[in-house]
């Protein structure tokens, strides 16, 4: 263990001060009560306001441990699958009161396999023609350049991976450049992993530059939970290499409103004022999300801070998360919920990732009731019948 490891309440000295907010003896006084701000001054009392919001100090002294964990939540226990569990001392500050401690903390329900989960279920090795690059799409591929994570969802569909491997592979980079430049059909390149802005800035202009050179692709995609678990990473400095790029778009991955931080919001909108748009991802979860109510409040918070519900996935069946998975009637449920009684801009398109690589197939509720002679009958929201000739 590494000696930010033994230091559950953060190390004391100053580090990374270029990547931190401008320097300050403490915090502005608006942001005094702040809810992490009261978490830090309770849990991490020798930690600097500079230190805080440098996301690299935030990883550096993620928490790992069970004794990490249960200083902060004395009644949760780490037990569960091989994946890490792993977590920022700024997301640390959410889990206690919110339902989002459910999917973060490792739980013994995640060594029940069944016949039916895979490690793979989406079958993205299947359809790797080099390291780092899953070709599903005819236009479109997904170009994973890293493993790492700042927090671990113990639903990741890719937790293969993660935690598991190496936050940068310069030769695996090289194999899936290559791949995109020897094949012309590919207009769209979806940057993942691992979350690619764990990577250093620098890093990650080499990638996007590297892409943006080739002259077939028209965009860039990045998918990321950052926004959400260390919103700290979405520096001005950032902002303005991401600038550089256009068209460039971010998925971001939310999943609950308890994650819409006044952190958040202005991370969020640092990205917007950079003419990115964005788009959120989230994954139906029993027990923390599968209601309307806690739906309509996450998408309708998502819309004010400029970010657009994209999808609402089906949780995928990746080995151990029989637990997290709705009845797919349940997703039906909440969109028909949705449609009416809020924006259309709140509403995603629900849909499942087909297991084996099918790829995403949208489902709706039954609003089409048939036709009769010239009359197509059709179903509203309030469940009323009308007909279009």
């Amino acid at each position: 263990m590494d000696n930010q490891q033994k230091l559950p309440f953060g190390e004391k000295h100053h580090m990374d001060n270029q990547q931190s907010l401008p320097l300050a003896e403490e915090e502005p006084p608006s942001k005094q009560d702040l809810p992490s701000t009261l978490f830090r001054r309770k849990f991490y009392p020798e930690t600097t306001y500079q230190d805080w919001h440098n996301w690299r100090w935030q990883v550096r002294n993620r928490l790992k441990t069970q004794d990490q964990l249960q200083h902060i939540c004395p009644t949760e226990t780490i037990t569960g699958s091989d994946l890490p569990f792993a977590i920022t001392p700024y997301y640390a500050s959410l889990l206690c009161e919110s339902a989002i401690r459910k999917a973060i903390i490792p739980n013994p329900m995640e060594c029940e396999i069944s016949s039916l989960e895979s490690i793979d279920p989406l079958g993205e090795d299947h359809q790797s023609p080099v390291p780092g690059i899953v070709h599903r799409y005819p236009d479109r591929v997904l170009f994973l350049v890293t493993d790492f994570c700042s927090a671990n969802c113990r639903y990741c569909t890719r937790s293969r991976i993660i935690g598991q491997g190496q936050r940068f592979s310069q030769a695996r980079f090289l194999y899936g450049l290559d791949y995109i430049q020897q094949h012309p059909e590919i207009r769209d390149v979806l940057i993942s992993g691992g979350d690619p802005l764990t990577l250093s800035t620098e890093r990650l202009e080499q990638i996007i530059s590297a892409v943006r050179r080739i002259k077939h692709v028209e965009m860039i995609r990045i998918g990321t939970k950052i926004p959400a678990v260390l919103p700290m990473r979405i520096t001005e400095k950032l902002c303005k290499m991401f600038k550089r790029y256009h068209p460039l778009y971010l998925s971001l991955h939310f999943m609950h409103p308890a994650e819409l931080t006044w952190e958040t919001g202005r991370a969020c909108e640092r990205l917007a004022d950079a003419g990115i748009p964005l788009g959120s991802q989230t994954v139906l979860l029993k027990g923390i999300n599968d209601d309307v109510d806690t739906m309509k409040q996450l998408f309708q918070g998502l819309l004010q801070v400029r970010v657009r519900p994209y999808y609402l996935y089906q949780c995928d069946p990746i080995q151990g998360s029989s637990h997290f998975r709705t009845d797919v009637e349940k997703g039906l449920e909440i969109i028909e919920g949705l449609r009416g009684h809020t924006s259309g801009y709140a509403i995603p398109h629900y849909v499942i990732d087909a297991p084996g690589g099918g790829g995403k197939i949208p489902l709706l509720p039954d609003y089409y009731q048939g036709k009769i002679d010239d009359r197509v009958m059709l179903r509203n929201f309030e469940g009323g019948i009308y007909t279009y000739p």
